[in-house]
């Protein structure tokens, strides 16, 4: 039995289409293998349908592990991670102390905010240059400067 080409381009495209409505980043590659299987069955219309299905399977983990291996970013983004501020000096603009928690400001937003609750191993008042230290969930670790 013989597939059709345009069937393959058909069904392609309607994987794609489909990738549209759900937004899962991996139907894409099936719909892009097909079209593909739909170009070769153009220019080879006496391939079989079980060849079809197998180039099918390999063009659509091909253009998966281009994807992987080829497209996506190598190197993580950082700009938005805890350890890319550790060390930041900002201003403590309430007090802080072992037991009590504090406010301190920094001239430029940490993750976001420019002003975050801090925590501290010592007492440190308020009007203090600190160091960020470590960023515990929403709450700021800091040391005098």
């Amino acid at each position: 039995m013989e597939m059709q080409w345009w069937i393959w381009l058909v069904f392609g495209v309607a994987l794609i289409l489909l990738e549209l409505v759900l937004p899962t980043f991996f139907i894409l590659w099936f719909g892009i293998g097909a079209v593909l299987v739909s170009l070769v069955s153009l220019l080879a219309p006496s391939l079989q349908l079980d060849m079809q299905g197998l180039l099918w399977v390999v063009f659509s983990s091909i253009t998966t592990l281009l994807w992987f291996k080829v497209f996506r970013r190598k190197k993580p983004d950082v700009r938005w991670t805890a350890d890319s501020v550790i060390g930041e000096v900002g201003l403590l603009t309430a007090n802080v102390s072992q037991f009590q928690k504090g406010r301190v400001r920094f001239q430029k937003p940490i993750l976001g905010n420019e002003e975050w609750t801090c925590v501290a191993d010592s007492d440190i008042p308020a009007g203090e240059r600190v160091r960020l230290a470590a960023i515990e969930g929403n709450t700021a670790r800091v040391t005098r400067a």
